[in-house]
């Protein structure tokens, strides 16, 4: 092994790649097992294939952006921020702009760049890929991992073996939970794997009417009884089963793993307008049309495709004329419009979910370096780890981040004394 210290890194998505990179920028000898045929392949769908690499933010708003286990990211996010990430995509020739939310996207809005750009780098530190190349399990000896077996039967050992297996989110993309096996079989403990950033199934017949109407700057919240579970403002999308969009993505995070029975949401349509400056609109707009039908009266309030559904939650008769419309009919479309109404019956499966929660126990590793705690020179990475986090670009962030950790710390730990014991 010419001196060098041997790295296997298993998984070439955004936290493979990254620890190879780092591995090798450490001056190790790594090398890439894929069980794809590419590299990349669920980088490749991410952010609508446009890649949102990141988020421009400082560590402690990445941190505020975690929604499980947040305190687990510190090392890693101090060691590798979204800033020195994107220091390096630039300096490796590919540039990068920031939209709103601090999202940042290759400016050429393809997600093969961002790819490209990580091949390259991996070619010129000489990472060797082995792609369509299944690893089957981990060879352990005496709470150290020496190698990996592959499918074909072939042993590879090596100084330090890195995870980055991903969760079972598209698992066309081949996330797989693989890892969780691995884990498992190393004797440390998984939690249960839950979708997460995944549309909600709604219990309501008159939400499917609206499929394919996107709404913008709208308030969504949620509800256990009376308890308020979640609110943000942004964007929302009415689907054919539910309710999809950015704010239903984040505010799954919030769902994931628990029973959603008795969870009910509300959408403030008109969250600019208090109910006072909302009502004297509506009156206003009932006044450049006293003559019209009530169905009719709307078109400046809202898009064409909801008002029929909020004529039918106002119980107002949709061919009354508007100069006959009573100030308690008034005040209950106005509680429409604030606090438009909807049951959630279920969460989406693994096959929309961008994420997974839950994976490889935070407790079984070491924070501060990846590594197993209770097998050394296993290192973990990216979304096999039970981490998740809003959307916006924070998980790739994560995947980024512990990826670079992993990579650095497997290069650079004490070299274990080979176990020459065989392993089956």
């Amino acid at each position: 092994m010419s001196g060098k210290r041997k790295v296997l890194v298993v998984g070439g998505g955004a936290a493979g790649m990254m620890a190879a990179i780092a591995a090798a920028d450490a001056g190790s000898l790594v090398v890439l097992y894929e069980k794809n045929e590419k590299l990349g392949k669920k980088l490749f769908l991410t952010g609508k294939g446009r890649c949102n690499v990141t988020n421009a933010s400082d560590v402690e708003m990445l941190l505020s952006n975690v929604t499980k286990n947040a305190k687990f990211l510190y090392s890693a996010f101090y060691s590798y921020d979204s800033f020195m990430l994107m220091e390096q995509l630039e300096n490796e020739g590919l540039p990068l702009k920031t939209e709103r939310g601090n999202r940042v996207f290759p400016v050429s809005d393809k997600s093969s760049d961002v790819i490209k750009t990580l091949e390259n780098m991996l070619s010129r530190r000489g990472v060797q890929i082995f792609l369509n190349t299944p690893v089957k399990e981990l060879l352990i000896c005496r709470d150290s991992c020496q190698g990996v077996l592959l499918e074909t039967g072939q042993r590879e050992m090596a100084d330090a073996v890195i995870l980055a297996t991903g969760g079972v989110s598209y698992p066309s993309t081949g996330s797989t939970g693989d890892g969780y096996g691995f884990a498992k079989g190393a004797g440390l403990s998984v939690e249960k794997p839950f979708p997460s950033l995944v549309p909600f199934v709604t219990k309501e017949d008159y939400i499917p009417k609206m499929q394919g109407l996107s709404l913008k700057n709208v308030v969504l919240s949620l509800y256990r009884g009376k308890k308020r579970l979640y609110e943000e403002q942004g964007e929302l999308l009415f689907t054919h089963f539910g309710v999809s969009g950015p704010l239903v993505l984040t505010a799954s995070t919030v769902l994931s793993g628990s029973d959603v029975a008795g969870i009910t949401g509300r959408i403030d349509l008109k969250p600019a307008l208090d109910e006072k400056t909302l009502d004297d609109r509506i009156l206003r707009d009932f006044g450049e049309a006293k003559n019209a039908l009530f169905k009719n009266s709307l078109g400046k309030l809202l898009p064409a495709k909801m008002i029929p559904v909020v004529v039918r939650l106002s119980e107002i008769s949709q061919d009354k004329r508007v100069n006959e419309v009573t100030k308690d009919e008034r005040l209950r479309l106005l509680k429409v419009l604030k606090e438009f109404p909807f049951t959630v019956e279920g969460l989406r499966g693994f096959a929309e979910a961008i994420i997974t929660r839950g994976g490889v126990s935070v407790k079984e590793i070491n924070p501060g370096t990846m590594e197993a705690k209770k097998v050394g020179n296993l290192f973990f990475a990216g979304e096999v780890i039970d981490l998740d986090a809003k959307t916006g670009g924070f998980n790739l962030q994560i995947a980024w981040s512990t990826g670079y950790l992993a990579g650095r710390s497997a290069a650079e730990c004490p070299k274990n004394a080979f176990c020459r014991k065989e392993t089956t």
